[in-house]
């Protein structure tokens, strides 16, 4: 995620990592080229009477920037729900191991126990979302009594989720803690579980393929007949106004392409490394274990992933 401090509004239009330009630039280079055959051979399909007129272009300009604008709302919506699933996260990881340093506050075995879990739950859970391999992560925090169980199991995270129940039914059955507190503290893991399954519905259900499909298919021609169109009037002047126009449509499509996914690495999805770095030193200054991961910093792009 790209976090920037304040900066005057002229020199943020020169930024140029965090936006889509990076993405588009081929493709506005193509129209560009499309322009200028358009202005070269003017005269030539002039003459063979083939004119196209601005009013169609300007009636499906607004047409797509409208389905633009949805699909854009529907890809903000995925980010803003994920935004809050792990916010949920950190929430309910805090309130767990708060009521376990609470009951538990001379047992520095389960909380020790309670709280490896609860981090490596977190990190598994990165791992899952951005489908990369979380062993490093879990060898490092899980004890060697659960780590195999772990490892071995298609679900991970799900099965991490699982050991964290045990733990909590284990104290009730040695009596440490009643009936009342164990329901209370399975509530907790019940968000966690809803946490769980909302980022893996948000992972495994994209939008509509036939829906994103026809929308670029309509952006791209578009963009490729708009030259055509603009050239009568605007002559040696058309690429710079095509290329202008062309930009809005390829650059919403584009972040909408990029919002889709919230737990990918693009520069505008979620810093889920940056967040289970927090949830690790939260959880480990709870349970006074110290030293402390080092926080992760912005690099010079002020950008977390």
């Amino acid at each position: 995620m790209v976090i920037r401090p304040s900066q005057h509004w002229f020199f943020r239009l020169l930024d140029w990592h965090g936006s889509v330009l990076s993405k588009i630039t081929f493709r506005l280079s193509l129209n560009i080229f499309i322009s200028i055959i358009a202005v070269l051979c003017y005269q030539w399909y002039e003459q063979l009477g083939v004119h196209l007129t601005i009013a169609p272009f300007s009636l499906l300009g607004i047409a797509i920037a409208i389905f633009l604008g949805f699909r854009n709302n529907a890809s903000y919506s995925r980010l803003v729900e994920a935004r809050t699933l792990w916010g949920t996260l950190l929430i309910q990881q805090r309130n767990i191991l708060r009521n376990i340093k609470v009951i538990l506050p001379n047992d520095n075995n389960y909380q020790k126990e309670i709280c490896q879990l609860a981090i490596a739950f977190s990190w598994s859970l990165k791992h899952q979302l951005r489908k990369t391999n979380p062993m490093v992560d879990l060898y490092r925090l899980l004890p060697t009594t659960i780590l195999k169980d772990v490892i071995n199991s298609p679900f991970p995270t799900n099965r991490i989720l699982l050991h964290l129940g045990f733990k909590i039914g284990e104290l009730r059955d040695k009596n440490i803690i009643s009936d009342v507190i164990f329901q209370s503290m399975n509530k907790e893991l019940n968000l966690l579980s809803d946490v769980l399954g909302g980022c893996e519905r948000i992972s495994n259900t994209p939008i509509p393929f036939a829906y994103t499909l026809i929308l670029q298919r309509t952006v791209y021609l578009f963009c490729t007949l708009l030259p055509f169109a603009l050239v009568s009037d605007l002559h040696y002047m058309t690429p710079f106004v095509s290329v202008f126009i062309s930009y809005t449509f390829l650059a919403w499509d584009a972040l909408a392409e990029e919002l889709e996914d919230p737990f990918g690495i693009s520069a505008n999805d979620l810093p889920l490394n940056a967040i289970c770095n927090t949830i690790e030193r939260n959880a480990l200054e709870m349970m006074d274990i110290h030293p402390l991961p080092m926080p992760l910093k912005p690099n010079k792009y002020f950008n977390l992933l």
